[in-house]
């Protein structure tokens, strides 16, 4: 049996537990806190993400600023960023909108940290299930009399090698940014 589309499936996993992280606040300013943002735009006619519709750079640790390519986009940017669960503030200064990020107090990055651990149970949740899903395929075949009981026995302890494998990315994902949540 091809594990192609199973490893594909779990990568695609850890890439998305990946994406959904950056968007948790910590301490320092980081583009992609707002980057994947959607802002409805030209009279709500139009959803773009945030990097679709500015540059977004970093002003020293605890600052970012946002330039629009299109300067008639900064009030609706600027809502988007009030409306997102980031509790961040704009400041408006000519064509280019500065957010300082303030910092956490402890409970916030409690908070934070247990977001985290929901985020992280989730995809372990989904790499279960791939896992599950890949298992019973084998079984299938195996109760068909399409593979030998070696070969099943070799592909489920390689899915199983492939599963502890992607566990543990994730469980270090997690702990990277549970670290970067706790720094002051």
């Amino acid at each position: 049996m091809d594990l192609t589309d199973f490893k594909q499936n779990l990568q695609q996993t850890i890439n998305h537990l990946k994406d959904e992280l950056k968007m948790i606040r910590t301490g320092r300013a980081n583009p992609a806190m707002v980057e994947d943002l959607m802002v409805e735009t030209y009279g709500g006619s139009t959803r773009l993400k945030m990097q679709e519709l500015a540059t977004i750079t970093t002003e020293g640790a605890t600052a970012l600023v946002i330039a629009p390519f299109d300067p008639s986009t900064i009030v609706d940017i600027e809502k988007a960023i009030l409306k997102s669960p980031l509790g961040l503030s704009p400041q408006t200064q000519g064509s280019r909108i500065t957010i300082r990020i303030p910092p956490m107090s402890q409970e916030q990055r409690d908070k934070f940290i247990k977001l985290v651990g929901q985020m992280v149970e989730e995809k372990r949740s989904v790499v279960r299930g791939h896992r599950d899903a890949v298992r019973k395929q084998i079984k299938e075949q195996f109760e068909k009399k399409g593979i030998t009981e070696d070969d099943k026995y070799r592909q489920e302890k390689e899915i199983d090698e492939i599963t502890q494998k992607t566990n543990e990315d994730i469980a270090y994902i997690k702990d990277a940014k549970e670290t970067e949540i706790r720094e002051v």
